[in-house]
């Protein structure tokens, strides 16, 4: 939108958060007037995203120290992600990160998305654990309620462009973090 010197609003943001792209694409156009196809904006969209991954898309305060304690610890650990591949593998390679994951599993092989509790599920299963033995760390409140209807321990995660849903997300969740440093035991370690 910015490249349209559309502003995005608050709005916007809260009604396509939970979309698809082909329905966040269709919204668009509708909303904005906009004359390019579905196609055309999603094109768009993934080349913005994999640009985004490749080069800029972080790790959350404390993640990876958080992550390599986990897996000291001999905790299992996945991905549930609605990024495909192509963008969550770059990001994560580029963050010291990959390594340390057993498994991912995608939104795109199961049949609902982020609000439901598949993809978790699918994870859980990937690492021969029922939900109930794992915890699932989310920022979005889809996430969150997917999770716990899936019987998973569900943790909010801070996340600045979800602001707009936080009380929801901290009534949901059963654990609610401002930063993994939170979660990581005061014995030396940093980051």
């Amino acid at each position: 939108l910015a490249k349209r010197a559309i502003p995005v609003t608050r709005e916007y943001v809260e009604t396509v958060t939970p979309m698809s792209f082909q329905a966040a694409a269709e919204y668009t156009i509708s909303a904005f007037g906009l004359r390019e196809s579905p196609e055309d904006i999603i094109a768009e969209w993934r080349a913005m995203a994999a640009d985004a991954y490749a080069h800029r898309v972080g790790l959350k305060p404390g993640a990876r120290d958080y992550l390599a304690h986990l897996r000291s610890q001999g905790v299992r650990l996945a991905v549930a992600t609605a990024s495909e591949e192509a963008l969550y593998r770059p990001a994560l390679e580029r963050n010291g990160v990959y390594g340390l994951f057993d498994t991912f599993a995608t939104v795109k092989e199961v049949p609902r998305g982020k609000g439901h509790p598949d993809v978790y599920l699918l994870a859980a299963a990937r690492l021969g654990l029922p939900a109930a033995d794992c915890a699932v760390f989310e920022d979005i409140c889809a996430g969150i309620r997917g999770a716990k209807a899936g019987g998973f321990y569900a943790v909010g995660v801070y996340e600045p462009y979800c602001d707009y849903e936080k009380d929801e997300i901290v009534r949901t969740a059963d654990l609610y973090i401002h930063s993994f440093h939170d979660l990581l035991p005061a014995a030396g370690i940093e980051g």
